[in-house]
């Protein structure tokens, strides 16, 4: 075999890989997508528009260990550059809760999570998107600030305010802090 030949097979063979590994995130980033927007078509617009860009563009991506990310930060340029107009919401569901599974429990754990999204809609779009990227996607701040183009120091200045100011409306509410439920992390 030519070395041509096989940098050729070798090329063809890592494209369909990362085909597959950017497949693969479709559900995550369906999440992000359904968290910034709350509305199920523009979503799967949203993540079909980021699948589509990634596989046309998956030659570039230099380091495939950061591919959530690179497909992220794509997914984050689509919704602020097509769709800043939507009302976004949050990303949180009822069995993302961790708690008791009782009828009294799941109606307060409803209301809660109904509050939360009425509280996290009031947020700036900005503070929004950091919120959402760190603390339901859970990525990095090093990796949100990537994402969206702004340096750490302001992902965290960002986050910082929207945890304020989202304590500050649930409080308004009548929500207290004994009575926040955390989120279950994915294993």
């Amino acid at each position: 075999m030519s070395e041509h030949q096989g940098t050729l097979f070798g090329g063809f063979g890592r494209r369909r890989r990362l085909r597959r590994q950017i497949c693969a995130e479709r559900e995550r980033l369906y999440r992000i997508a359904w968290a910034w927007c709350h509305d199920r078509y523009l979503a799967d617009d949203l993540v079909q528009e980021t699948l589509t860009r990634a596989l046309a563009a998956s030659d570039r991506l230099r380091d495939e260990a950061r591919l959530s990310v690179w497909l992220t930060q794509i997914l984050a340029n689509l919704y602020r550059d097509q769709f800043r107009r939507v009302s976004p919401d949050t990303g949180l569901e009822a069995d993302t809760l961790a708690g008791e599974d009782s009828p009294e429990h799941a109606a307060d754990r409803h209301q809660l999570i109904e509050r939360t999204r009425a509280a996290i809609e009031q947020l700036k779009d900005e503070q929004r998107q950091v919120l959402t990227l760190v603390d339901v996607a859970e990525f990095s701040y090093a990796d949100t600030a990537g994402i969206l183009g702004v340096p750490v120091g302001t992902v965290m200045s960002r986050l910082s305010r929207a945890r304020a100011r989202l304590r500050e409306i649930l409080e308004q509410q009548g929500v207290g802090r004994a009575d926040v439920v955390p989120l279950r992390r994915p294993q």
